[in-house]
């Protein structure tokens, strides 16, 4: 069950968790990640990297399309550089900012074939790096490095992967019954996969539910063999056999438009937003189903070094701290700085379950700063996408989840130029810092690791985003169920080794 219809099927422009779950069980990269976050070969058999780390070299096995095509190193090619060209605009094509001459093809100043990926033959692929990336394998296993057919996309131009019908897959599963607007679709079994021998389930049927009470009809009929529990259910299933607490490295945050509304610039401004919100009652009394209040923007529990958390070496108290007094203090300065005495703010958040109560909770909270009135939104998923990329928001609440296991992959969200950074907060120190954990820092860990956590507290200090809540996903779990793989960052769910006891 998902709790949103599926926006896209095109690997270079998927942007969101439903997608990411479903093109990680019809397409297949390089390599892939399973669970505890390691990676394993998929679409390469074997791969070497050169000693200055510059040099991938990915070895790939035989396999097809689900149209019987022969999947090549060219379509590794392709895909990459169809990824990465300016027209295609792939919100995530700076996951292949390492790729040499990135930049440069990114922007529209060199061909995509100057992209530093080649094809040596078939079955071969070579990457060359600007600078060296020790976490490039958890990358080449996202959906921005998938293969796409050339024949097949060119075939269908912009309503490529638009529908269930207008791609094609290289994964354990194909997709059918998607017609780019309905509510359900299903996996069907590829016979074309080179490991079909191990994918043990013929079908897997997605339905889209958005009523929680529902869904738990649903699975407690037989007609669902999974939910994901709110809060009332989980108190309620918390001693059943069938629960599964799925730990998620995802945060829930506010963006505040800059561009839209100048009293964001003031950091006066944030700091109220922020300190308005009680995020320990929120999670523990609201959400209840096992969310945590957050430490900061990286959530805990991604990525440790000498034993010790990076969210709790990065922790700025003042960036997730309640403290209602303070916050109308500030806001009443800020708002008295902007000349006016009083304010309405639009607030955007998803339609599903979680996105209603932080949309009920957040605009009660913000409603107590002085002269502040909020404007709730509740909208569909894609509607909300839509309007986060478009700026259409004063206030939105994002979510995140770590693509892999580095804290890089939330710090890179709030750089001055990153497409996520929908709240368009800058800080050239902010910027720096991450930039030299990417370049100079990358081959020490020590200074690597440090450069990330001045960021993340130059972030909380001036309370770039404002942290709501670390994600839970309680889930329970029909006991036929078995070999469902899971992991706390990216597409979080494997289907390909399932199967029903």
């Amino acid at each position: 069950m998902e709790t949103a219809n599926l926006p896209t099927m095109d690997p270079s422009k998927s942007v969101d968790n439903v997608s990411a779950r479903t093109l990680n069980n019809v397409d297949e990269g390089l390599l892939k990640t399973g669970s505890g976050n390691k990676v394993r070969p998929a679409m390469a058999k074997s791969y070497s990297i050169s000693k200055d780390g510059l040099t991938w070299t990915f070895n790939l096995r035989k396999s097809k399309w689900s149209n019987g095509d022969p999947v090549t190193a060219q379509d590794f090619v392709y895909g990459w550089q169809r990824t990465a060209k300016p027209s295609t605009a792939s919100q995530y094509a700076y996951l292949l900012d390492h790729v040499q001459n990135f930049d440069a093809v990114n922007k529209g100043k060199m061909a995509p074939s100057k992209l530093g990926i080649k094809a040596e033959g078939d079955d071969k692929v070579v990457v060359t790096l600007s600078k060296p990336q020790s976490y490039f394998k958890y990358i080449v296993g996202m959906s921005a490095a998938y293969p796409q057919n050339k024949k097949v996309v060119e075939k269908y131009g912009n309503k490529f992967a638009a529908n269930a019908q207008s791609a094609v897959y290289n994964g354990p599963f194909k997709l059918t019954g998607w017609t780019g607007t309905n509510n359900k679709w299903t996996l069907v079994k590829n016979n074309q996969y080179w490991d079909k021998k191990n994918v043990k389930l013929s079908k897997i049927n997605f339905q889209v539910i958005n009523d929680q009470q529902t869904w738990l009809s649903q699975y407690q009929s037989g007609k669902a063999d999974e939910i994901i529990l709110d809060g009332t259910q989980f108190k309620n299933f918390k001693n059943s056999k069938e629960l599964n607490k799925r730990e998620l490295a995802s945060t829930f945050y506010l963006d505040l438009n800059q561009q839209k509304q100048a009293i964001f610039k003031n950091q006066k401004a944030r700091r109220a937003i922020s300190m308005a919100i009680n995020k320990e009652d929120f999670s523990k009394n609201v959400l209840a189903d096992g969310a945590t209040a957050p430490k900061g923007l990286v959530s805990t529990g991604l990525a440790s070094r000498d034993g010790k958390d990076f969210a709790d070496q990065a922790y700025v108290k003042a960036g997730t701290e309640y403290n209602l007094a303070q916050a109308k203090k500030l806001w009443s300065q800020a708002l008295k700085a902007t000349g006016k005495s009083s304010m309405t703010l639009n607030l955007v958040t998803d339609d599903t379950p979680a996105g209603k109560k932080a949309s009920d909770y957040v605009q009660n909270a913000l409603s107590k700063l002085p002269g502040l009135k909020i404007e709730a939104n509740n909208v569909p998923f894609n509607v909300r996408l839509t309007r986060s990329t478009k700026g259409q928001f004063d206030v939105l609440v994002d979510g995140w989840i770590a693509d892999y296991p580095d804290p890089i992959s939330f710090s890179s969200l709030l750089t001055s130029t990153n497409s996520y950074n929908y709240g368009h907060w800058k800080n050239s120190q902010y910027d720096t810092l991450v930039k030299n954990a990417e370049g100079k820092d990358a081959n020490d860990t020590g200074k690597r690791w440090n450069d990330l956590v001045d960021a993340e507290k130059i972030l909380m200090q001036d309370q770039g985003i404002v942290p709501l809540y670390q994600k839970a996903q309680p889930q329970l779990l029909k006991s036929k169920v078995k070999g469902v793989e899971y992991f706390t960052t990216g597409a979080q769910f494997d289907f390909s080794h399932a199967y029903i006891k």
